[in-house]
């Protein structure tokens, strides 16, 4: 496989925008909650929450998810009006003060609170759980709007003891054309679908590695993927296992740069979507590979 070769040529639309998927996007994390596992509090306020979309725009990136409820393992339920409370307000805002022009994803597995984002100016709906809440998929094909289904066994709360797999490349792709026959049979339309592995989500070291060594295996499926392993445990894990004294106990924030590496990874092997937190990090890796797949195709 080529280090440089195209990215699939995939596209979404979203009322009247299409996103075009054959050239890297960049996907900046807004989590407006309080216990999000390395951000948790910090943007939480309509201001703070605001100024950052505004600055990881400047940065590069082309889409803006924003997050109500942690799905860290064993994070609290948010009740729905909770979750309406910290996420609309930020929709309206960045959309009177930013314009149409950035993409607004929404990190939730709650219909009510899609439907009520969309209406506030959402575009994608980026959903942990794959539409598997009632109503989830009906509302989705309601909306028809693009869905990010992710890869994830049980719940945040059960989800590590479900970590077993005798081929996790193959077992993946399998649950994921699984769930993808499922939610179209429901009114969702194929072409509005773009799959996530599920980094970080029932998944342990061994599997992290087989997945990203082989994430191209999941081209097959036929549709473009988002790629999101920001700042997540089996980065630690990484930098525990360096044998590098300084990297044996790093914080959320301190994992970016490897983080960083693996998007690159991600993205030689056919992932659109690239979710982070450092989006300027990962700008000036991707402005790289852009230039050198420019000079290798001639």
């Amino acid at each position: 496989m080529s280090l440089f070769q195209p990215l699939p040529n995939y596209k979404v639309t979203s009322r009247d925008k299409t996103l075009n998927l054959s050239q890297p996007h960049i996907m900046g994390i807004l989590n407006v909650t309080p216990d999000s596992f390395s951000d948790g509090g910090r943007f939480n306020a309509l201001d703070s929450a605001l100024n950052h979309a505004k600055e990881m725009i400047s940065a590069g990136a082309t889409i803006i998810d924003i997050g109500g409820e942690s799905t860290r393992p064993n994070a609290a339920i948010v009740a729905t009006n909770e979750e309406l409370q910290r996420v609309i307000p930020v929709v309206k805002a960045i959309r009177q003060q930013l314009g149409d022009g950035v993409w607004l994803s929404i990190d939730t597995s709650n219909p009510t609170v899609m439907q009520a984002a969309f209406e506030a100016g959402a575009d994608i709906w980026n959903d942990v759980r794959a539409l598997k809440r009632e109503g989830a998929a009906e509302i989705a094909a309601k909306l028809d709007i693009p869905i990010m289904l992710m890869h994830m066994r049980g719940e945040p709360a059960t989800m590590n003891s479900l970590a077993q797999y005798d081929d996790v490349i193959k077992e993946v792709s399998a649950e994921l054309v699984a769930r993808i026959a499922e939610v179209t049979s429901l009114g969702v339309k194929r072409e509005k679908i773009i799959i996530d592995p599920g980094f970080g989500f029932a998944k342990n070291y061994e599997h992290h590695c087989a997945l990203l060594s082989e994430l191209e295996r999941l081209q097959d499926l036929g549709l473009p993927m988002m790629f999101g392993i920001s700042r997540k445990r089996f980065l630690a894990e990484v930098l525990s296992r360096s044998g590098v004294e300084a990297l044996a106990n790093t914080q959320a924030l301190e994992r970016d740069a490897v983080g960083t590496a693996a998007g690159l990874f991600a993205l030689q092997q056919g992932a659109s979507i690239i979710r982070t937190h450092n989006v300027a990090m990962m700008q000036q890796a991707v402005a790289l590979w852009q230039q050198l797949s420019t000079y290798h195709q001639g």
